[in-house]
């Protein structure tokens, strides 16, 4: 990879770890330590995800208009604002208004990440978009397992943890300014982008692509809140659920030589390498049914994890090709947004299932929205023949 390539790798590495110490614990911590409900930590997940999709869309304008460094440089800032009070200050209600604050500075962030690698490498095709992926799940391997440490020590630590992380990835995304911005072909608003019937096309096509991947994080987010909150009622310690994101992190790096055989085989066929997962993911949901004991739990992460794999990083591949010059920003911010969207909808109504109606009817309902995700997923390719 180009040596642009791998600043961006590591500066997400750095980035996930600091987001990693918080978003797998923010359930448990709200519900076990702050008292709330799983519905009442739904709704607070939600308002994190709501100004997510604001901070996604605007990272996404401003890439367009600023340039990555820029706009990484002002959500960083931002972030590292926000962190600073959720450190000082992180009881009722104050927890509800850092977290919100930092779903939208930290949402700025994200789709600059992954336009940069579409303007630093574009020959790269999904191998940017992969090594993106990886890094964030080295991320992944690394934060929780620390979190699960540091917060049986105290929950304190995590948020000053989180913080530093932040800091250092500050001083990382200083680098970005040497890489390909990815502005000035930009049009003047969305609505002239539109005039042109070949842009409609893609931006319906990303749209319905946009559905699925919406469903598919709505269910995957439940892990992080209401599968949490069951793996404590049923014995599994918190290093135990830890470990479970570490093996998460640890597999779909150390998985790649088991999968790349089937991704080259596959070669363009994104629809194929996605509904794949799709099926991967319900497999998983099902063995999560049955589980009771730590053993089961780490099977159906495992499964997921294999899921995951075919999935996350196909469709930023999709959306970067189905993207027209001067718009990766745009395009990039619009997909994050509808994996926010699954995050912000996903943890208030799973939430809501649990307390109603138990988390046995949830997993079955969970394996049900993953199937209705692969109709979008199977369609998106239909405006493109229209506009052919």
């Amino acid at each position: 990879m180009p040596k642009n390539v791998w600043l961006l790798v590591i500066g997400m590495v750095i980035n996930t770890v600091g987001n990693a110490f918080l978003w797998p614990l923010n359930t448990i911590y709200m519900h076990e330590q702050l008292g709330q409900t799983l519905s009442v930590a739904g709704l607070v997940l939600m308002a994190n995800a709501a100004a997510g999709v604001v901070g996604n869309l605007l990272g996404g304008f401003l890439f367009d208009r600023l340039g990555g460094f820029r706009t990484i440089m002002i959500g960083t800032i931002l972030t590292i604002i926000g962190l600073a009070g959720l450190t000082i200050w992180h009881g009722w209600p104050h927890y509800v208004w850092f977290l919100t604050w930092i779903g939208f500075t930290g949402g700025m962030v994200f789709p600059c990440m992954f336009a940069m690698v579409g303007t630093a490498w574009p020959e790269g095709g999904r191998k940017g978009f992969n090594a993106i992926y990886l890094a964030q799940n080295v991320g992944v391997a690394l934060g929780p397992a620390l979190a699960g440490v540091i917060a049986n020590v105290s929950f304190d630590y995590i948020f000053m943890a989180n913080l530093i992380m932040y800091i250092a990835f500050f001083f990382v995304a200083l680098t970005y300014k040497a890489i390909p911005q990815g502005y000035g072909l930009a049009p003047s608003n969305v609505i002239s982008e539109g005039k042109k019937v070949n842009d409609k096309a893609t931006l319906y096509a990303l749209c319905i692509l946009g559905i699925g991947y919406m469903l598919g994080w709505a269910v995957y987010t439940q892990w992080t809140t209401t599968i949490s909150v069951y793996t404590q009622e049923v014995g599994i310690s918190l290093n135990q659920y830890s470990l479970l994101w570490m093996v998460n992190g640890v597999l779909i790096v150390l998985g790649q030589p088991l999968i790349n055989p089937i991704i080259k085989r596959l070669g363009d066929r994104y629809q194929v390498m996605i509904i794949t997962g799709v099926l991967i993911f319900i497999v998983s949901f099902y063995v999560l049914s049955l589980a009771e004991q730590f053993t089961m739990f780490l099977v159906a992460m495992v499964i997921l994890t294999f899921g995951e794999m075919f999935v996350w990083p196909t469709v930023p591949t999709v959306v970067s090709m189905l993207a027209p010059p001067g718009r990766d920003g745009f395009y990039q911010g619009l997909i994050n947004s509808f994996n926010t969207m699954g995050k912000m909808i996903g943890p208030f109504f799973g939430g809501l299932l649990a307390d109603l109606y138990g988390m046995h009817f949830t997993f079955y309902f969970l394996m049900i929205i993953l199937a209705l995700s692969i109709i979008p997923y199977s369609l998106y390719h239909l405006p493109l023949k229209k506009k052919i």
